[in-house]
């Protein structure tokens, strides 16, 4: 699994319409072959920073998605928004296949 995450720090007057301007590229990647996840959300420190948790199944989805025309009107789209170059982690965890159970904790009955 290919996981990625990534901090948009966006300028404040995009702030609110944030996620309706990423929405199109949103859905256009939560729809690909390959897309084990999309999922945006807010931090509660700074309300301009936005997180990005995706995940594909492998290189090749990966790169099918980076390759996408939807990639590409995403970034356009975002690089009139954002306030500052985005921070991104990514990295390939083997043999994991989207979210597990988290060992040590549960809910009470």
């Amino acid at each position: 699994m290919i996981f990625i995450a990534v901090r948009f720090t966006v300028r404040p007057e995009h702030t609110d319409e944030w996620l309706s301007l990423v929405g199109p590229f949103t859905e256009a990647t939560r729809a690909e072959p390959g897309n084990l996840f999309f999922d945006w959300s807010r931090s509660v420190d700074d309300p301009n920073r936005f997180t990005l948790l995706e995940a594909f199944e492998d290189d090749a989805a990966g790169a099918a998605h980076v390759q996408s025309d939807h990639f590409a009107a995403g970034l356009a789209t975002m690089a009139a928004a954002i306030a500052e170059t985005p921070e991104i982690i990514n990295v390939n965890v083997p043999d994991q296949h989207g979210w597990g159970a988290m060992a040590e904790l549960a809910p009470q009955a």
